[in-house]
């Protein structure tokens, strides 16, 4: 017959308990974690990327209207 040790069943128990703690502490320090970078993101008025890429999508529309624009001055230029 097998005796359950008590001792070992409270550690075990203990153990597992403190697991569960750890585990909600670290989840819940992410999420603080992850909170205050938003915010000072959010304070520094950083662009978002579709902004950027809106913006740079622009800028390249305008460059090659320029270089249409001087190619057909060149060209009445010449004439």
């Amino acid at each position: 017959m097998q005796t359950r040790n008590k001792l070992l069943d409270d550690m075990s128990k203990l153990m597992t308990n403190a697991m569960g703690v750890a585990q909600g502490a670290k989840d819940e320090a992410e999420t603080a974690m992850k909170s205050m970078i938003d915010r000072w993101l959010a304070d520094r008025d950083f662009v978002t990327r579709e902004e950027f890429d809106a913006v740079r999508a622009m800028a390249q529309k305008a460059r090659e209207e320029n270089e249409a624009l001087k190619a057909r001055l060149d060209a009445l230029e010449g004439k």
